[in-house]
């Protein structure tokens, strides 16, 4: 792992893209961000998205809620400890992004779709849309952060979207089967790192995302590093009233290479607590992920088709110690 600290970079080194033409439903919106996006997507792998239109007294809800949870003695938190269907609390040490890493140092509370029990699609082969946990001593924790939820689920739409128009394609492309998402909610608390811990212990190490998309929002802490091109580390600031998209694992995939899913890293060198919420978004499960939808004038694809939920709870299972446990 490089311990050096990361490059400070200029702000357009990771592109910010206005998207309320997409947002507000402008005509031609969707290609005209697209194309933006798909570039972003194909050099970078990382952008900001400004003009997204989700007010910012929702996250800033979300965040007093996580932080008054977070702020509870671990047996409290542990109420909720993380179970079978990947919801719930996460302490330090029940996350690593790969066998020989060291256990990130963050804790994280994790929720998806609310279905009840006996809804048809809550299965034993797609473990992603059972029971959620909601700490119950803590009024207005739900509502705060699923609300955060639901607006980040029509936007991850639009995203992809417009990621199918900024291709040339029909927008609905990526977007056929998304009516059940097995999208994953997640607010995340990272405690300062010790000094002169940060060549062997990350809040997150080094790691792409599994899945499609992944929607952030950072406090001012700052701590989130991306690796570009060159093989350098460089900081990815928060800018306020912004949010982070990544591309990954399967979208590059789906892309049949085409967009880039980059390595990325959190190292709170603050002194202070720092504060995230994610949305990794994931269609539904049974969705099909065919590099062919993109492939023109003879292009290959380079992988075969693959269940999206499959993909993912394989990558779940290696990369989350309660599930090897339990």
């Amino acid at each position: 792992m490089d311990p050096a600290p990361a490059r400070h970079i200029p702000v357009t080194e990771i592109p910010v893209i206005d998207i309320s033409d997409l947002r507000d439903g402008r005509p031609g919106g969707a290609a005209r961000v697209g194309s933006a996006m798909r570039e972003a997507a194909e050099q970078v792998g990382f952008f900001y998205v400004a003009g997204h239109g989700i007010p910012r007294e929702r996250f800033e809800a979300a965040h007093a809620a996580s932080r008054d949870f977070f702020a509870r003695p671990l047996e409290e938190k542990n109420r909720v400890r993380i179970n079978a269907h990947h919801h719930g609390f996460l302490r330090v040490g029940e996350a690593k992004m790969y066998d020989d890493a060291r256990a990130d140092l963050k804790e994280s509370f994790v929720w998806g779709l609310d279905l009840p029990d006996d809804h048809p699609a809550v299965t034993a082969e797609n473990p992603f849309l059972g029971r959620n946990q909601w700490p119950v001593a803590l009024t207005g924790f739900r509502e705060a952060l699923y609300a955060l939820f639901e607006a980040e689920l029509d936007l991850a739409v639009d995203l992809m979207r417009a990621f199918a128009a900024g291709m040339g394609l029909p927008e609905e492309s990526f977007i056929r089967t998304v009516d059940r998402p097995i999208a994953r909610g997640s607010t995340l608390y990272y405690p300062p790192q010790p000094v002169g811990s940060e060549g062997e212990q990350f809040g997150v190490a080094p790691h792409t995302d599994f899945g499609v998309l992944t929607i952030l929002w950072q406090d001012p802490t700052g701590g989130l590093e991306v690796q570009n091109r060159a093989g350098e580390w460089v900081t990815a600031h928060p800018i306020p009233d912004t949010l982070v998209v990544n591309v990954g694992d399967l979208l590059a995939r789906w892309t049949n290479d085409g967009f880039s899913s980059t390595p990325h890293r959190v190292v709170n060198r603050s002194g202070r607590e720092r504060y995230s919420m994610v949305l990794a978004w994931d269609p539904n499960f049974e969705t099909v992920i065919d590099p062919q939808v993109v492939c023109r004038d003879g292009e290959t694809p380079r992988y075969p088709p693959i269940s999206c939920g499959r993909y993912v709870l394989d990558r779940f299972d290696r990369a989350f110690a309660y599930r090897r446990q339990d």
